[in-house]
């Protein structure tokens, strides 16, 4: 199966090459570089205001600019997570569709959803099979369920 080729806009190609770029080890290597030049000339201009207002103001707009496309990079990479996990979430049996789209929920909401999952856990290191149970309603029935026979067992059990 041929893969689609999906047409990217200008500030996406340009955003993921200057990424990968400015994440090479050539990259770090020019920019060390760059401060051992700078560094060196120090004597030469005898440290003068005008001498670090150069690094200054290159280091400050190449941050200003490297902000803004690091985010970018890191917006699609997290949605490209999301919509991984997402399909993972779908596409199991066992696993819970609340989960889905779990990044549009307030903190709170999320919050909760944690305590459940806490909970979820407290109930599976019960059983002492982490595989055993999938969702908090399973957990807690199976936990029940051995209550009970427990219970039935110690009347069973002559004194």
């Amino acid at each position: 199966m041929a893969k689609k080729k999906i047409k990217k806009s200008f500030f996406e190609r340009f955003s993921a090459k200057v990424s990968a770029a400015t994440g090479s080890t050539p990259a770090f290597l020019s920019a060390l570089a760059l401060v051992i030049v700078w560094a060196a000339t120090g004597p030469i201009f005898k440290y003068s205001e005008s001498w670090q207002l150069v690094i200054n103001t290159g280091t400050t707009i190449i941050t200003f600019l490297m902000v803004f496309l690091i985010q970018k990079s890191q917006n699609k990479d997290s949605l490209a997570i999301q919509l991984k996990l997402n399909e993972l979430i779908a596409s199991s049996d066992l696993s819970s569709n609340r989960l889905v789209d779990v990044e549009d929920l307030s903190e709170d909401e999320m919050k909760t959803i944690r305590k459940y999952y806490e909970r979820l856990s407290d109930l599976t290191a019960k059983d002492n099979d982490m595989n055993v149970s999938h969702s908090l309603e399973a957990a807690e029935a199976r936990n029940d369920q051995k209550k009970l026979s427990r219970s039935k067992r110690s009347e069973k059990k002559p004194s």
